[in-house]
């Protein structure tokens, strides 16, 4: 990979596999909301938010955990300050986006590490996206120190499970070792299981490259250990849906108010990805505000807020 804008792993994305679950806080709750790729979509915000209100109208406790890029599109002052006043209210940890708000560094570009097969226009226009945000950003420095302030992971114990929230992966905030393409290669599965018997854990959820993946597997200590990531909160993420998905894990008998689109269990718990259906059209309208036609996010990604992507509900389990 070359060490350019956007596609370097900064040095201070990095960090090592064995301390991340040395000291797992309990969740606290009957119901773990994990929450990545938001965006800077109010509407999923909104939607979302209903959602955990529904279940706690249920009778369970609800914890959200925003595991990164809640900012991306919000290029727009107020709604910057808004949107990442009513996050920071909840659970948090840096994407990378949060991370190059608070720490901008040229070098890293969007600090995407953006791997070969991606498009150097995808790239760069990216890295245009990420200096119009950041002079955003700038102009709210308490929210700056707040989000610098934010850990770069999380973990936590749930009824006997070691859960582990990421953004990338377990050696880098950036990095892509839990994304769909790389979970699906047979030869990966040695280092992922590497990586449990590293940390400890026995779920990663993860985000940061924008499709949805499960991956479960028997390990060598014979136990099952769970990757999930839930692509976008605030895109699509299946063929001609523009509804967003989340990371719900729960008890399997707290069952959720939404029908998930997959789920798997790791021993008592149910992991789900539940489907965040925001008002598609007032969302639009407020993108194609902000980033008109011809503009950096309109050219690399109106169309997948219109019609999704290619992948098929069926194809996340891997």
């Amino acid at each position: 990979m070359t060490e350019a804008p956007g596609r370097s792993c900064p040095i201070h994305y990095r960090y090592r596999p064995e301390p991340l679950c040395a000291d797992p806080q309990p969740v606290d709750a009957d119901v773990l909301y994990v929450i990545g790729g938001l965006y800077g979509n109010p509407e999923a915000l909104d939607t979302l938010e209903r959602m955990a209100a529904e279940e706690q109208a249920a009778g369970y406790r609800v914890r959200l955990v925003f595991n990164g890029d809640f900012n991306w599109f919000n290029a727009d002052p107020e709604t910057f300050a808004r949107l990442n006043e009513r996050v920071l209210n909840h659970d948090v940890i840096l994407g990378n986006v949060e991370y190059e708000l608070a720490h901008p560094s040229p070098e890293a570009g969007c600090g995407c590490a953006y791997p070969d097969f991606v498009d150097q226009d995808v790239v760069e226009r990216s890295n245009r996206i990420m200096a119009r945000l950041q002079s955003v950003a700038a102009r709210f420095p308490d929210l700056q120190s707040r989000l610098a302030a934010a850990p770069r992971w999380r973990c936590y114990e749930m009824a006997g499970q070691i859960l582990l929230i990421l953004h990338g992966d377990p050696e880098s905030l950036a990095g892509w070792g839990l994304a769909h393409e790389n979970l699906a290669r047979p030869d990966h599965d040695a280092r992922v299981a590497d990586w449990f018997r590293l940390t400890g854990a026995d779920v990663f959820a993860g985000t940061h490259t924008c499709l949805p993946a499960l991956w479960q597997r028997s390990v060598e200590d014979g136990g099952t250990r769970t990757v999930i990531n839930n692509g976008a909160a605030g895109m699509g993420n299946f063929q001609q849906d523009t509804r967003g998905l989340i990371t719900r894990i729960a008890p399997a008998n707290l069952a959720p108010c939404i029908q998930p689109v997959a789920q798997v269990m790791q021993g008592p718990l149910a992991l789900s990805l539940l489907p965040v259906a925001f008002p598609f059209d007032p969302w639009m309208n407020r993108f194609s505000t902000w980033w008109p036609e011809g503009t950096d996010a309109n050219l690399s990604y109106r169309r997948r807020i219109l019609e999704g992507t290619a992948l098929r509900p069926e194809q996340i389990n891997l």
